[in-house]
């Protein structure tokens, strides 16, 4: 922290310099990247995609523009940026903008060091005070954005024309530091245009006189790629202001949609042992892949990968519901507790027009395909014979989200699932037991070998 300094001149007796904030940027990337650390923490998925064209952007001290659907981890990998920030910057104490001590650029602080000189106090700041966001929206104004006249300073005596009756918005108020501009190609055309000189002259214009403000920014803004066309709603000029494009996508396979789901779901706070069999998991991403991929839905809109986080959530919190309704004290998901899923997923998911009526079908039928899927995966060329003989024999087997795992064995007394549960990885346990057996019986049923109806499963 520059050694505790607390005027001007304590600051340059301490050998601290300034930079630019695309420099600081730049230089501790580069130094993280030397030491091998990890650059962004969280974001998975991107490592040899988007973020290879991140890191080039920052070096080549690029605006940018992060194009993807919803649930692409835009906003998180931007709100990253600000990790590699400076860990404290000296600032102007009592100046709104974050001026340099060493060249301030709003009229109050020059005004104050041409008076005051190296004795101005100075206070230090961190990234949190250095990093913007705004979610665009049609009623976002130029004040919002980049200011506006302040009338009690009119009052108390200054002219129109006196940049010192300025209120400043978000965007100079980001001076030093990063901002973010959330669903760019919703503000309106008037308002982009006031970013053009942000970007490019590094000026504003407020109630129509310019006043030359040198903000020193990175400027970081997020769109759908639909909206981000010449149909789209970004004005031309914008969009040749921005030095890097950076497309983000969805995970591009089941891996990383686990990865993902691990990192992100809540595990809630019940006192229950919780333990999720990796076909579930399987399950659960498997289903998320068959909904972007279907043509029943409305892929333009994306589909989320909180979509998959949401329907983890919820099969385990169907699990310990169970567990607790029934005494048991470990709570392991079943086939049962995946009729949940429809449910969470309805309003992460939208249809084309034409399916009005039929949505909770379609996720059923996809959510089929999904765990046929995994069953084919998991127990292709698995004997079931000693099995679907017990069902040949009259067996018939009841089962419900809320059946304990003890009613759930005791219908297989006879049969020994070991070798079942060896080929699915589960450890020993009769939670478990029961959730490897659903997971069959329903497999079996989906490849036609098994009848089920209203839980009910025979031959």
């Amino acid at each position: 922290m520059g050694s505790q300094a607390s005027t001007i001149a304590e600051l340059r007796s301490s050998g601290w310099t300034d930079r630019t904030v695309k420099e600081e940027l730049r230089q501790n990337l580069l130094a993280r990247m030397k030491s091998g650390e990890e650059l962004f923490p969280g974001i998975v998925g991107y490592e040899d995609t988007v973020l290879p064209a991140l890191e080039r952007a920052i070096l080549a001290g690029h605006d940018m523009i992060l194009l993807g659907e919803r649930g692409q981890a835009k906003t998180r990998l931007i709100r990253r940026l600000a990790d590699l920030l400076d860990e404290w910057l000296p600032v102007i104490d009592g100046c709104e903008i974050h001026d340099s001590p060493y060249s301030p650029v709003c009229a109050s602080c020059r005004a104050r060091v041409a008076e005051e000189g190296d004795s101005v106090a100075i206070r230090w700041i961190g990234p949190e005070d250095r990093f913007g966001e705004k979610l665009a929206t049609p009623d976002t104004a130029v004040a919002d954005l980049i200011g506006d006249v302040d009338p009690i300073r009119v009052a108390e005596g200054r002219y129109l024309s006196d940049e010192m009756v300025i209120h400043y918005g978000l965007v100079p108020r980001t001076h030093r530091g990063i901002f973010s501009i959330n669903e760019l190609p919703d503000l309106p055309p008037r308002i982009q245009v006031s970013l053009l000189n942000i970007l490019e002259e590094r000026d504003i214009q407020v109630r129509g006189f310019t006043v030359r403000l040198p903000i020193d920014l990175l400027l970081v803004a997020t769109a759908n790629p639909e909206d981000y066309t010449n149909r789209g709603r970004i004005i031309t000029p914008l969009k040749d202001r921005f030095g890097s494009e950076l497309r983000t996508h969805y995970p591009r396979d089941r891996i990383q949609e686990i990865d993902i789901m691990r990192q992100e779901a809540k595990a809630p706070a019940t006192g229950v042992d919780v333990y999720v069999p990796d076909f579930l998991e399987d399950v659960i991403a498997e289903f998320t892949h068959q909904v972007r991929g279907s043509g029943h839905v409305n892929q333009r809109s994306g589909v989320s990968v909180r979509l998959s986080i949401a329907n983890l959530e919820t099969l385990v919190a169907s699990a310990v519901r169970r567990a607790v309704r029934t005494g048991a004290t470990r709570a392991v998901p079943r086939m049962s507790d995946l009729r949940g899923l429809a449910q969470s997923s309805m309003g992460r998911v939208e249809f084309e027009g034409f399916e009005e009526g039929r949505e909770a079908e379609i996720l059923r039928r996809l959510l089929h395909q999904a765990v046929l899927e995994v069953f084919r995966e998991n127990l292709m060329g698995f004997d079931f014979s000693p099995l679907l003989h017990a069902f040949d024999a009259g067996l018939e087997v009841e089962i419900g989200d809320l059946t304990s795992a003890s009613q759930v064995l005791s219908q297989f007394a006879e049969l020994d699932v070991s070798d079942l549960m060896v080929r699915l990885g589960l450890p020993d346990g009769a939670e478990e037991m029961a959730s490897a057996i659903e997971f069959a019986l329903e497999g079996l049923h989906l490849t036609r070998r098994l009848n089920k109806h209203d839980g009910m499963y025979s031959a």
